[in-house]
């Protein structure tokens, strides 16, 4: 057996009988707050305990969260759950913060960690303490007992004081084992909940996905700039000279006709020069180089209405998010400028925990809607599944007469 797997190392001693020398607090703040919850769920039939009850079960994420810190002293590292966002609105809030799976959770801790709070404690106090006494037991003893009787009374605290080594050194495993419980319940009910880790994980791994896709097309648009493109240049250029060239050879009908498809190869090149800087920009716009910020303020001078840019980015979104927003904003300009009669517009955008929120609004004459979905992918639907793919949501307020106003929440990482 390798040492240290049944005794445990001092260090692993120490944390675990410092945690349990808490146990009494953090029971006893447990139950404090088992009370007030009670006095909330017992209000709740009348609607007066409705408000200390939505108070009392998201700050129940705060006893969870001590509690998580002082389970790492006992060998159970918890990640966290995931923050509680509430709504807009009164009734809103009430309910999600009513339905906070995390704060029950953290409630339901503090009641049924009682039983091995006690059992860890007694454990605790049984080796560590007890053995302790027994171990001092021969000082205690000649210090107790008359003169006469220290020499009958030798063997007996002897054999205490072995009794009281063999529990000290006992002690760390019988803690250690003691804590089990406290540890099961701090990892079932203190974490997140087994669907939001699973929700988590995949969250994380289509945010891989995303951003290796969004590298993967930057890898695709520079290689087009930087090699096709370029050499599609080289060759209009070529063919331009070779005109040129041409012109000053006379002519014939063998050269006539050389000419004609000289031209026809040189249109051709332009052509497709040009179809191939469209799409370089359609999979990365280079104003984005320098910033959703720089490239915003770009596309708001070239767009043929006034444009008001109001943008506050304490935080460079991912280049996902960055790509999203701008063909939002660029798709909701034109539309603007096609449909809406408006004279101007105006785009804000701001960068709030951990969400990119983008607003564009207009002067126009409203009356626009997210038609249903017909598998083209363009319009304000094309828009609204574009930003689902990063869990970002698409609102639209346009009442006939105006104004109508986009708003476009996106995470901040993808």
């Amino acid at each position: 057996m390798r040492k240290g797997t049944w005794m445990g190392t001092p260090e692993r001693a120490g944390r675990e009988l410092a945690y349990v020398l808490t146990l009494p607090l953090t029971a006893a703040a447990g139950l404090v707050y088992l009370l007030v919850v009670a006095m909330g769920v017992m209000g709740s039939a009348s609607g007066l305990g409705l408000p200390l009850l939505a108070l009392c079960v998201p700050g129940a994420r705060g006893l969870g969260a001590a509690n998580r810190r002082l389970a790492r002293l006992a060998g159970a590292p918890v990640a966290g759950p995931a923050p509680l966002r509430l709504p807009a609105g009164l009734f809103n809030r009430l309910g999600t913060a009513l339905g906070d799976a995390a704060g029950w959770r953290a409630i339901i801790h503090s009641l049924v960690r009682l039983p091995a709070a006690v059992l860890a404690f007694a454990a605790a106090g049984g080796l560590w303490g007890l053995g302790a006494l027994l171990l001092t037991c021969p000082l205690w003893w000649q210090a107790a007992l008359v003169p006469a009787l220290r020499p009958a009374g030798w063997p007996g605290a002897l054999t205490a004081s072995a009794i009281g080594l063999v529990l000290l050194l006992a002690a760390p495993a019988g803690v250690h084992l003691a804590l089990g419980p406290e540890r099961m319940l701090a990892r079932t009910l203190l974490g997140p909940a087994p669907a939001a880790t699973r929700i988590r994980t995949l969250e994380e791994t289509r945010a891989l996905a995303v951003d290796d896709a969004a590298a993967a097309l930057r890898r695709v648009e520079r290689d087009l700039h930087d090699g096709t493109a370029a050499r599609l240049l080289t060759l209009a250029m070529s063919l331009d000279m070779v005109r040129e060239e041409l012109a000053e050879a006379g002519r014939s009908p063998r050269l006539d006709r050389a000419r004609a498809l000289l031209e026809g190869a040189h249109h051709t090149a332009k052509e497709s020069l040009a179809e191939l800087t469209d799409l370089i920009r359609g999979i990365h716009p280079p104003a984005l180089d320098n910033g959703l910020e720089v490239a915003l303020t770009t596309l708001a001078a070239r767009s043929p209405l006034t444009v008001a840019l109001d943008a506050d980015l304490p935080q460079r979104p991912s280049p996902a998010v960055e790509t999203i927003a701008f063909y939002c904003t660029a798709e909701l300009l034109a539309n603007v400028a096609k449909h809406s009669g408006a004279r101007r517009a105006e785009v804000q955008l701001r960068a709030r925990d951990g969400r990119l929120r983008l607003r564009v609004s207009d002067d126009g004459d409203g009356g626009a809607a997210i038609s249903p979905a017909t598998g083209t992918g363009t319009g304000l639907r094309g828009l609204a599944d574009r930003v689902r793919v990063v869990d970002g949501t698409l609102g639209l307020h346009s009442p006939p007469g105006g104004p109508t106003v986009v708003t476009v929440d996106l995470p901040l990482r993808a």
